[in-house]
């Protein structure tokens, strides 16, 4: 990832688990990530790979090869019960904002709206196809 050399190799590799935190904090809102989500999140990860803003091409390349495990990893460190869950979480992406912040504007900004989308995925991955079958524009409470 020579973009981001300004980082040490601590903070790369932290960096890389930026997509699984993103993803388990999306699948938090019952305090587990079940199956569909993780399997959900794997793929858009890999997707990620070549749909990707060009800046975070080499980035996603790099996070997808531990996307698996680190999610795994992460799941079965993470304490049980929602609220407990969702601090440690939030613990975890302010660091990772701090080493985001290190890259520098574009970015921050780059990054922050593809984990953005890579969030509203994972959170979507129990939708209803009935229900975006029957009404395709997004309304409040039905298809969120």
């Amino acid at each position: 990832m020579k973009s981001f050399q300004k980082l040490s190799l601590k903070e790369n590799v932290q960096l890389l688990k930026f997509p699984v935190y993103i993803s388990l904090l999306a699948a938090n809102s019952d305090g587990r990530l079940d199956k569909e989500e993780k399997m959900t999140a794997a793929k858009f990860s890999h997707i990620k790979t070549f749909s990707s803003d060009p800046l975070l091409t080499n980035f996603y390349a790099e996070a997808d090869k531990n996307f698996e495990k680190n999610i795994e990893e992460l799941e079965n460190s993470l304490p049980e019960g929602k609220d407990n869950r969702e601090k440690v979480i939030s613990r975890e992406l302010a660091a990772l904002e701090k080493i985001v912040a290190k890259l520098g504007e574009e970015y921050v900004f780059i990054m922050h709206k593809s984990m953005k989308s890579f969030k509203e995925h994972v959170s979507r991955s129990h939708r209803n196809v009935l229900v975006d079958f029957i009404f395709p524009v997004p309304l409040e409470g039905l298809n969120d």
